[in-house]
């Protein structure tokens, strides 16, 4: 936050908020600039388009406000919460305007937690309101992140587990049952789901979204790409340098790699 001279009256300064704002739909962006051109004490110094971007832009630009889009493909909204804390990230954590299309379950929790979010799409007037907030706060500046975490706790209590998955497959909508989940994968941005019988995409845009809703104590991130239902591992395969790779009960004996990181989480879960 810096203060912008205009005119040399000492009542003509002005403080200055650089923001960030960080969406994967560049309409949503164009869209946000563009109500901001209101606002001429908010400057905006970058836009990126994912979780990832968001973490180096905040770290190169250091901005005293981000507007993030909860669900993004890779790294969502909640995950860069989850990098912000992390004390490795040693990033400082600036005020969040939380752009989101969740459900009721999510806004509860971030009303909850008195983090502010604008739901999508956006209203000047609820923007205005937004802003006014985020100019009481760095006036009077306070740590954010005990409030992540709570609101992270919140999240992960509130949202409810999916019983049915939605899955596309030949032009048709599907629903599937959560326990007939073999594995999702994505590749691309797109999320495949694989059952015994069939496979198609998810309406879900991030593996950490489709993770959150479903039970944790079933449904296993074995890898960066892949999520498991470990009731469905038919075999764990041995591989090099204490590493182990993991057959499915899928039509096609699907082999998928379980990370470093995870080979310790696969010999509790399995008694190795």
């Amino acid at each position: 936050m810096k203060e912008s001279h205009r005119g040399e009256h000492p009542a003509a300064l002005t403080t200055v908020i650089s923001a960030i704002l960080v969406d994967d739909e560049p309409l949503a962006r164009e869209e946000l600039a563009f109500l901001l051109k209101a606002h001429h004490d908010v400057q905006i110094v970058a836009e990126g388009c994912n979780g990832l971007e968001a973490l180096q832009l905040i770290k190169e630009h250091q901005p005293d406000l981000v507007f993030l889009d909860v669900a993004m493909p890779g790294l969502d909204g909640l995950g860069v919460i989850r990098k912000l804390l992390d004390k490795k990230s040693k990033l400082k954590i600036p005020q969040l305007i939380f752009a989101t299309a969740y459900d009721q379950y999510a806004v509860q929790a971030f009303e909850l937690n008195a983090i502010d979010y604008l739901l999508k799409p956006i209203d000047k007037a609820r923007l205005a309101q937004s802003l006014q907030r985020v100019r009481r706060s760095l006036e009077a500046p306070a740590t954010t992140a005990e409030t992540l975490e709570e609101l992270l706790r919140t999240l992960k209590t509130r949202t409810p587990q999916q019983t049915k998955l939605l899955l596309r497959s030949s032009h048709r909508l599907l629903l599937v049952d959560v326990n007939d989940l073999i594995f999702a994968t994505i590749e691309g941005g797109v999320i495949t789901l694989v059952t015994r019988e069939m496979e198609g995409e998810s309406n879900y845009r991030t593996i950490e979204e489709l993770q959150t809703n479903l039970n944790p104590a079933i449904f296993w991130r074995a890898h960066r790409s892949y999520l498991v239902n470990i009731n469905h591992i038919k075999e764990v395969v041995p591989w090099f340098k204490s590493s182990y790779q993991l057959r499915m009960a899928d039509r096609k004996g699907t082999e998928i790699p379980v990370s470093r990181a995870q080979t310790k989480r696969l010999r509790e879960l399995l008694k190795l």
